[in-house]
């Protein structure tokens, strides 16, 4: 009998009954970008046979076992809903986020769908096995490895980079997870996409970050083209009704003060410098 056996290393292999290997990858390669679109569809139909509650956090998230086909895996899902008890918190943002990285090319955050369950609609992410945090690599003193150092500043500018434009307000160490050969996967989205003055005018990194001293010294040039030409009926068509029009318009001025900021550390050091 298949499984989706993991996401581990730098891929999730969806072993089917016939045989054949989908793979898909934190920063996937345009092959393993193509299979997201089965992953999407087992997490959208697979039946539910098993859920237990993941800790007493605000979302109340519960880890879902879900089967189809011969096919077994895991998956997150969370149903927090508006600002209740004062924290802003929506499911839709979960999936909203995803769509976003696949807009971007970020291809950092695992397939996110939409999923009832129990008779409420809530976001379902696709379980993350043989990862571990970088609260964990902090806490256990485990040090980057040398040779990985320039990979792994890359990715977490990038990181920063696209939590600034979806107003990340809550990027912890807790979930950034870092796979087996050190790729960086980005999970709990459900705060992002914020309004209002402060997440408007601000970016969360940056020179003027809310994050404090947290920078993004270096970009893939194809993701800050992508980020460039963003407009609002590109975002509308991709995120669907996960985002509302008020968090678009939110999305297309923190988009002006990024591109503005990455131009100033162009026109400062240099475009070889800053794009890759």
């Amino acid at each position: 009998m298949g499984e989706i056996k993991k996401w581990v290393g730098i891929s999730v292999c969806l072993v089917a009954a016939a045989g054949v290997f989908l793979r898909a990858t934190a920063q996937m390669t345009p092959e393993q970008i193509s299979e997201r679109p089965a992953m999407e569809a087992f997490l959208t139909k697979a039946k539910i046979i098993g859920a237990e509650n993941l800790g007493e956090g605000v979302t109340r998230p519960k880890k879902l076992t879900l089967k189809k086909d011969g096919l077994e895996t895991c998956g997150v899902w969370k149903s927090p809903s508006g600002s209740g008890s004062g924290t802003y918190d929506k499911w839709e943002c979960e999936i909203a986020a995803y769509r976003m990285d696949k807009l971007l090319g970020l291809n950092m955050v695992p397939p996110t769908v939409e999923r009832s369950y129990r008779g409420r609609k809530g976001s379902l992410q696709l379980w993350i096995y043989g990862c571990s945090s970088e609260l964990a690599r902090v806490e256990n003193d485990i040090p980057y490895p040398p040779e990985k150092a320039e990979r792994i500043a890359r990715m977490q500018y990038l990181h920063r980079a696209f939590d600034s434009l979806i107003g990340n307000a809550d990027r912890t160490l807790q979930n950034m997870l870092w796979t087996e050969d050190w790729r960086l996967i980005l999970i709990d989205h459900s705060r992002t996409f914020r309004c209002g003055s402060i997440h408007e005018e601000r970016l969360m990194y940056g020179k003027s970050g809310l994050r404090g001293d947290l920078h993004f010294h270096e970009l893939p040039r194809s993701f800050v083209e992508r980020v460039r030409n963003l407009n609002f009926e590109q975002i509308r068509r991709a995120v669907e009704f996960y985002a509302n029009y008020r968090e678009i318009e939110a999305i297309l001025k923190r988009r002006d003060i990024l591109i503005s900021e990455i131009d100033e550390m162009i026109a400062e050091r240099g475009e070889a410098a800053v794009l890759y």
